[in-house]
């Protein structure tokens, strides 16, 4: 993996790439969901096809999670999670991966872990593989390596798949993110100090660290999988490198 930059070479555009956590005022918010709510009744009273369906209660659940009503979001979220797979539209999945997670219920760690494992396997909109990854960051303890491996996995993400501005934007948020976790972890710095942290930690090989994300996922999801791993990725289309297939557990590492 290349070395990157920690000084400030990346500049970001505030406009192009807003804060991926700002939420419209609640005021606002629960005028969007009366909305949202009448949009998807009248899409079930006319028997609209489940796609349809599907994008209705997602948008639903997303706005209830931003008012706090995580209990009534998860039923809708998860509904549309099914549907996707179904669909075989992985980046929606993801999605809703991400609103069950902030739904904050019993299972918001297996969906966050599932939604990261969509997130890597597949081609998705790298700003929402960052967003879920991101996740992982804020919940993990100063201490620990998993946050250097999830904004770690965020920068390699943003590199490969993210193209023109969007990925100067998101290279810099993803570079910066990283810089912030080596501090957090081991007081870096410097930019020395930033490059000898990323050998230490095996940082710089995505055959290492993914495996390491591999890890950090098994135990989000634990035994409560939404869906049949092995037959997703058997299903891949060969040779097509924008997949990133997350190792097997009987898969080492390369030395």
């Amino acid at each position: 993996m290349k070395c990157y930059d920690i000084t400030g070479s990346y500049l970001p555009d505030p406009v192009a790439y807003p804060d991926v956590h700002q939420m419209p005022g609640a005021s606002a918010l629960e005028t969007h969901l009366s909305g949202l709510v009448e949009r998807l009744e009248e899409l079930q009273r006319r028997a609209a096809p489940p796609y349809l369906l599907a994008d209705a209660k997602l948008q639903t659940a997303r706005a209830m999670t931003g008012l706090g009503r995580g209990d009534e979001a998860w039923p809708l979220a998860r509904e549309a999670f099914d549907i996707f797979m179904i669909s075989e539209d992985f980046e929606l999945a993801a999605d809703a991966c991400d609103v069950l997670f902030q739904a904050d219920q019993p299972q918001s760690l297996a969906a966050l872990g599932q939604g990261i494992w969509l997130a890597v396997t597949y081609p998705i909109d790298p700003e929402l593989a960052v967003e879920l990854l991101s996740h992982v960051i804020d919940e993990t303890p100063d201490d620990a390596d998993g946050a250097a491996v999830a904004a770690t996995t965020a920068l390699f993400l943003a590199d490969i798949r993210a193209t023109g501005k969007t990925r100067d934007n998101l290279m810099f948020f993803a570079t910066q993110t990283l810089s912030e976790v080596a501090h957090r972890h081991s007081g870096i710095t410097s930019q020395g100090g930033f490059d000898g942290w990323m050998d230490r930690l095996e940082l710089r090989e995505p055959e290492k660290f993914l495996v390491r994300l591999r890890n950090i996922v098994d135990v989000l999801v634990q035994d409560d999988w939404w869906f049949d791993r092995e037959t997703l990725i058997a299903q891949l289309p060969a040779g097509d490198n924008r997949c990133e297939p997350l190792p097997r557990r009987n898969q080492e590492a390369k030395d």
